[in-house]
């Protein structure tokens, strides 16, 4: 048993999260328990982290947080949320971050209908539209077989500054997504819900919590 707990401490620990609000009430939706109060925001498909915003298609975000109450410890997990939207009995269910960065860090991950113009510059390919295609593995062809060559560029004759690296989406993705683990401090992060419906046809919709803490239900729109 202490074995167990020990090892959702530790997920808990290498999943950062966001930071928490101050209070379950800075969130536009919110409800409070005797175990646990929650706040909770619909991000439509954006989500911020370290100063960056990143739109993440065919996904419906919403920011979490959760505050056990003083003295309680509380499992959280992501599969005690579901989403309903426009009143219908089905529900969405979270996606795992690491879906969602597949289909960021792999624009072509799933193929859709797209519109593609080809023609010939220089001896070399040059395709216009659809999907871009990234690396899947070390040595992928793919990537190379689409893009054009780089300009040639004039030597400045001065070292260039090394500059940091910008997190890459797929790993923000991840690293936001709501903290898993038994905890006793607030946490928060973001859940993604696949949804590849119009936005303007999202009349209502509805974070049901269901888990240790009880029932609840948060409207967001």
């Amino acid at each position: 048993m202490r074995l167990a707990t020990g090892m959702l401490t530790a997920a808990l620990a290498w999943a950062a999260g966001i930071d928490p609000r101050p209070a379950a009430t800075d969130y536009p939706a919110h409800a409070r328990g005797d175990a646990v109060s929650l706040g909770a925001e619909y991000m439509v498909r954006s989500l911020s982290a370290r100063n960056q915003t990143f739109v993440v298609n065919d996904y419906l975000v919403v920011e979490v947080g959760l505050y056990p109450a003083q003295g309680r410890r509380l499992l959280v997990s992501s599969g005690h949320f579901t989403l309903r939207v426009n009143g219908k009995k089905e529900v969405l269910f979270p996606q795992t971050p690491g879906m969602v960065a597949a289909s960021m860090k792999y624009p072509d991950w799933e193929r859709r209908p797209e519109l593609v113009a080809g023609g010939g510059v220089g001896g070399v390919d040059v395709m216009i539209g659809g999907n871009p295609q990234v690396e899947r593995f070390p040595g992928d062809p793919r990537p190379r077989q689409t893009r054009l060559p780089a300009p040639p560029r004039a030597p400045s004759g001065k070292p260039e500054p090394e500059q940091e690296a910008a997190p890459r989406a797929e790993e923000l993705i991840s690293e936001s997504a709501l903290p898993e683990g038994e905890t006793s401090q607030p946490v928060a992060g973001y859940l993604y819900f696949a949804y590849r419906g119009k936005i303007k046809a999202i009349r209502s919709l509805e974070l049901i919590y269901n888990g240790p803490a009880g029932e609840f239900s948060l409207r967001l729109i």
